[in-house]
């Protein structure tokens, strides 16, 4: 049998009776471009590693969870399952086992660009394989493929309200998509759980596909008159598309799309915004669906909206020192801001306790690219002048910054300065983590997500109160 014939199962078998067939596997899985073909040599495998797991320690205990933990927002209850990355509170994200340095050293790059293509992300985050400029290349033009709305969307997304949020018109969008999901009609018609994946991925592939034709029609939408976004572009990576449609053809604002893209993408399950897709696949709710509900979870302020408060605080600084400022003015503000009961944004995280390595990644990228300009300059000296001030105050368990005290001055710069519209790139960016996920949660047959609740009557009568 000619080996481009031999089926993945096949492969398995010789590999368990020729341990030689594993350097052969290896540079079949290399030469693939085809993702879901991949998935499905790796999904029975993981399988198969889980059930070993948990036969041997199913019974065991993860952690504990105090009364503070229940009303505390469940902050530090280790009880999801999240494949795709890790937040390690001394090294930031791990992606598949990568940090952001990593990433922008080992995954491929557009031609003549430093930054990573966030299709080799999602290849990363999809298979945890390092993909091949080959592979990368496979995914851009399948998303370019799969990039067009159906006809009942755009009239949808043309007929918003120009005064309706960005991010409402967003989850609308997403929504509507529904009616195209090939897992909710194969579900209907009784498809086998064991193939659910396989619908999932399709209907996700399709999503992450299409979201930056709706995000770059609802910003022209609301900002731009109506004007039309142009065609789809297939020679070009998914980022540089975007940005096309967006209207900005500067190269470097294409590296930082790609950049932005690549650092949002996931941050492990418990946020607000995984967690709510996760929880409402879990019921079995279509990639639409579930991420639609993720986006409103997105669009909080606590969760979506951290940027636009830096760049608030920011103009408010830089209205009051100007550009030549001394660093003594920026503290005499600093603690004026803490005095009255605020907190400086963009400083702080909920398990980080460092400098969190997407702010760093783009730091570089500013210092590269953007070095003189008078709102960097400014987020650098705050960066130098901040953290002392919160450790001296003693109630900040990390006083370093997270990712949004930059991402909004570098989006200023290259033009893009409507602040409602950011949290519809983040949500762009996030699809990526969240549906990546979703896809193996579906291939590893999670259940629909239950988790017991009590009541402060029944806490107390608990511990004897």
């Amino acid at each position: 049998m000619a080996l481009s014939r031999i089926t993945f199962t096949k492969l398995a078998e010789v590999q368990k009776l020729y341990p030689a067939a594993t350097i052969l596997l290896r540079n079949l899985s290399a030469e693939q471009t085809n993702l879901k073909n991949v998935l499905q040599e790796k999904i029975p495998k993981e399988q198969e590693k889980i059930r070993e797991f948990r036969k041997q320690h199913g019974s065991s205990k993860v952690g504990e969870v105090t009364v503070d933990m229940m009303y505390g927002g469940m902050r530090g209850i280790k009880g999801l399952v999240w494949e795709t990355s890790v937040l390690d509170p001394d090294e930031g994200i791990r992606f598949r086992g990568m940090s952001i340095p990593e990433c922008q050293q080992k995954l491929p790059k557009a031609k003549g660009g430093d930054e990573p293509l966030p299709e080799g992300l999602f290849w990363l985050l999809v298979t945890g394989d390092i993909p091949t400029e080959a592979q990368v290349n496979a995914i851009s033009k399948e998303w370019a493929r799969r990039a067009e709305l159906p006809a009942h969307v755009v009239t949808m997304l043309n007929n918003m309200p120009s005064k309706l949020h960005p991010m409402s018109q967003f989850s609308a969008a997403v929504t509507a998509l529904n009616s195209e999901s090939t897992f909710a009609k194969a579900y209907s018609e009784g498809v086998h759980k064991s193939k659910y994946w396989e619908y999932v991925y399709e209907d996700s592939m399709n999503l992450i596909a299409k979201l930056p034709v709706i995000a770059a029609t609802i910003y022209r939408n609301t900002y731009r008159d109506g004007k039309g976004i142009g065609a789809i572009d297939d020679n070009k990576d998914w980022s540089s598309n975007y940005c096309t449609m967006l209207g900005f053809d500067d190269p470097q604002f294409s590296e930082l799309m790609r950049l932005y893209l690549t650092i949002h993408s996931d941050h492990e399950g418990g946020n607000v915004s995984a967690h709510t897709t996760h929880l409402v696949g879990s019921a079995l709710s279509d990639p639409y669906l579930s991420f639609a509900a993720g986006l409103n979870g997105l669009a909080g302020p606590l969760h979506g909206l951290a940027n636009q408060e830096v760049l608030v605080w920011l103009e408010k600084l830089r209205k009051q020192v100007g550009d030549n400022f001394t660093e003594e003015q920026l503290k005499e503000f600093i603690w004026k801001t803490l005095k009255s009961g605020q907190v400086v944004p963009g400083y702080g995280h909920a398990v980080l306790r460092k400098t969190d390595p997407r702010y760093t990644c783009q730091r570089e990228f500013a210092l590269k690219h953007l070095p003189n300009d008078p709102l960097f300059k400014l987020v650098a000296a705050v960066y130098k002048v901040v953290p002392p001030i919160l450790t001296e105050l003693g109630k900040v368990k990390n006083p370093w910054p997270n990712v949004d005290s930059h991402s909004g001055v570098l989006l200023q710069y290259y033009g893009l300065k409507e602040m409602n519209y950011y949290t519809v790139m983040f949500g762009v960016s996030r699809a990526l983590g969240v549906l990546a996920q979703l896809i193996w949660s579906r291939a590893l047959g999670f259940p629909i997500e239950r988790p017991k609740s009590f009541s402060t009557e029944l806490l107390m009568k608990q511990f004897g109160k």
